[in-house]
């Protein structure tokens, strides 16, 4: 035979939070037409930086693909020539790719990227209908070309060699935004 408690008491306790909460001011998050901002170091969508000059950061190293405890990254390294330069060093990443479908955003290949050319944007919407989206390419990482930038290949425009701009010492000035190619011609 059960207890008074057990007949009674059990079924109006267990119904406890649902009387605490019934009274309350219901909050309700108005997402997508109002959208709350991020913390500042959230980790959402990967960008791909450049120098001041509009180079690559990236070399073509693979370090942040082999981090990857989601397998989410694949990069291809091709060698620079005179001719055509993509990134100060002798590499640059030819083909850079994530697979959104497969990354958990732990953020360990940023961590493992030694020039920083791999960094996470506040970006968090990353839904789409179709897989084939999901998968971004290099043109859809790489930032934006800033006024001053030239868009590459072009030859190193702040520095002598590669060491010149992972040392952050400069021999000429960034390009001004109204300088575009004549900054190029006032640095040679």
């Amino acid at each position: 035979m059960p207890t008074f408690k057990e007949q009674f008491w059990d079924p109006v306790a267990g119904f406890g939070v649902t009387f605490r909460t019934m009274f309350r001011k219901v909050v309700t998050e108005q997402y997508p037409f109002e959208k709350m901002p991020t913390a500042p170091r959230f980790h959402g969508r990967h960008q791909l930086n450049r120098w001041p000059d509009g180079l690559e950061k990236c070399i073509g190293c693979e370090l942040c693909a082999w981090a990857c405890p989601a397998d989410a990254i694949y990069v291809e390294g091709a060698s620079n020539t005179e001719d055509e330069r993509f990134s100060p060093g002798e590499r640059y990443g030819r083909v850079y790719q994530i697979n959104y479908l497969r990354c958990i955003l732990c953020g360990l290949c940023i961590e493992a990227c030694p020039t920083r050319a791999l960094t996470m944007t506040n970006e968090y919407e990353l839904a789409d209908n179709n897989r084939a989206d999901l998968i971004y390419e290099k043109s859809d990482l790489l930032a934006p070309l800033l006024p001053g930038m030239e868009q590459p290949p072009h030859p190193m425009l702040l520095g002598d060699d590669a060491e010149d701009y992972y040392r952050g010492t400069f021999s000429a000035p960034p390009p001004t935004a109204a300088g575009g190619a004549g900054a190029k011609e006032a640095t040679s």
